[in-house]
């Protein structure tokens, strides 16, 4: 990652604006989630697609681990992994090293309901990096990247 401008002062009101410009691009990326949800037969919500999400990037993943990568508590995310694997769309096997570690991964079906909402979304994120040109996408992937911080450490993706 490239070191930090010295040369780059921002107002208050620039960075205002910059978070009032990821509030509505949130809303505008969940939104498209939601209509997703919407047109599935599931029952279910936004966490459990953000989990499969992240199963998909990250198999493997365990409670813990979704818990930090979502700023869930350790009970909300395994709950959602239990109603996705009651659902039929993640399976959790012992771990290798801990049998105590129960490590999740997205079935088949769970492949499928993860790439029913995600294709929605890759439109969306697709034309805006058009707008956004060359040398916009790989800005805002450092920007995004740089919010993330220690999230993108763990897991691969």
């Amino acid at each position: 990652m490239a070191a930090a401008d010295p040369r780059l002062i921002l107002r208050d009101e620039e960075l205002d604006a910059g978070l009032e410009l990821m509030m509505l691009a949130e809303a505008a990326l969940w939104a498209g989630v939601d209509a997703g949800l919407m047109s599935e037969p599931l029952g279910l919500g936004r966490s459990h697609w953000r989990a499969a999400f992240l199963l998909k990037r990250r198999p493997g993943v365990g409670v813990q681990e979704l818990a930090h990568l979502t700023s869930l508590s350790k009970q909300a995310a395994s709950r959602i992994i239990s109603d996705l694997e009651a659902k039929g769309l993640v399976e959790k096997v012992a771990g290798d090293l801990d049998g105590r570690r129960r490590a999740a991964s997205l079935t088949q079906a769970g492949h499928a309901f993860e790439e029913r909402i995600a294709e929605r979304l890759r439109a969306q994120l697709a034309k805006s990096y058009r707008v956004g040109g060359l040398d916009g996408v790989a800005g805002a992937r450092r920007i995004l990247s740089a919010l993330a911080g220690g999230r993108m450490k763990s897991g691969g993706g």
